[in-house]
């Protein structure tokens, strides 16, 4: 997916809010975390070997090539390389109520394979069936052999769910085994701010940018988070990035123009003169709770303040 489609996605979902006057925060950051979910083809966690031709990033040919996937998907529907590459080719073009079909499927033909299983509860998330996801993601990995990419996908559907202080201990596991890994990184300074932690959001988001392997996404997300604080140029800057320098500057000229129409910055003003109250988590009692986490020094500065 290219950059100003992702780009004008957060502008529709900001625009959106604008319009009913109900910009708040959370709303804000929703087009974040939209962008975090937003699907690349590499995303996607599953058995396909590094000789598999690259898929293509122009739309046009993204369609074409999802469609000679999801023949050879039709032409042997239990092969699981064939649902891995098609059922991850559906989300990263949007199809996810497909996707989530197809790996269902396989899903109710393979239950114990976690590859299956860790595809599936992703895009049970990406459809909005959290508990569902929840459920799945916890079969996906077992703690003697876990997968940071599980534990990141089990705390983004925590944060849909507003288990936040779960989603950040389960963003923490994940680093453990995959240090600095920007993707991780970047939800979990998308979490801090949801929390309106947004210092400690910037910094997370800008060791995540730091990263020679972040892509557009996690800047675009830091851009957000600055603008938030009202660090509007700055904000333009890290756009310009990824984004002609006019397209930049529009959008962030939006978002300001946005955030001002609303009760949002009266919303972060006011957070911490308010009693803060542990916001209600929507987990079942038979979900597991994520690992506990030995901080290292390394990390530590990304742990919870006390609260």
């Amino acid at each position: 997916m290219n950059v100003p489609v992702q780009t004008a996605a957060m502008i529709r979902a900001l625009k959106q809010a604008a319009s009913a006057h109900v910009l708040t925060i959370a709303t804000v950051l929703a087009a974040g975390t939209m962008l975090a979910g937003c699907q690349k083809i590499s995303d996607v966690t599953g058995s396909i070997t590094r000789s598999e031709p690259a898929a293509p990033n122009d739309p046009a040919a993204m369609r074409r090539y999802t469609e000679d996937l999801g023949r050879r998907y039709d032409a042997a529907p239990n092969d699981k390389a064939a649902v891995l590459r098609y059922s991850r080719a559906l989300r990263a073009t949007g199809q996810n109520e497909q996707a989530t079909a197809v790996l269902q499927r396989a899903a109710a033909t393979a239950p114990s394979d976690m590859d299956i299983l860790g595809a599936y509860g992703k895009s049970l998330s990406d459809v909005g069936r959290l508990e569902e996801a929840a459920s799945v993601l916890e079969k996906a990995h077992t703690p003697e052999r876990p997968n940071w990419s599980i534990y990141s996908a089990q705390g983004s559907v925590a944060d849909k769910m507003g288990d936040h202080q779960n989603a950040q201990s389960y963003y923490k596991a994940a680093l453990q085994i995959a240090p600095d890994e920007p993707s991780v990184m970047s939800n979990l300074g998308l979490s801090y701010a949801l929390t309106r932690q947004l210092p400690l959001a910037e910094d997370t988001l800008r060791r995540a940018a730091g990263n020679p392997r972040a892509d557009s996404r996690v800047r675009q997300n830091l851009a957000l988070i600055l603008a938030l604080q009202g660090k509007f140029t700055e904000a333009e800057e890290i756009e310009r990035q990824v984004l002609p320098p006019q397209e930049a500057a529009t959008n962030i000229a939006q978002i300001r123009q946005m955030i001002a129409q609303s009760n949002t910055w009266r919303d972060i003003q006011n957070y911490d003169r308010k009693p803060q109250t542990k916001p209600q988590a929507k987990t079942t009692a038979r979900h597991r709770q994520p690992p506990p986490v030995n901080m290292d020094p390394k990390l530590s500065a990304l742990d919870l303040p006390a609260r």
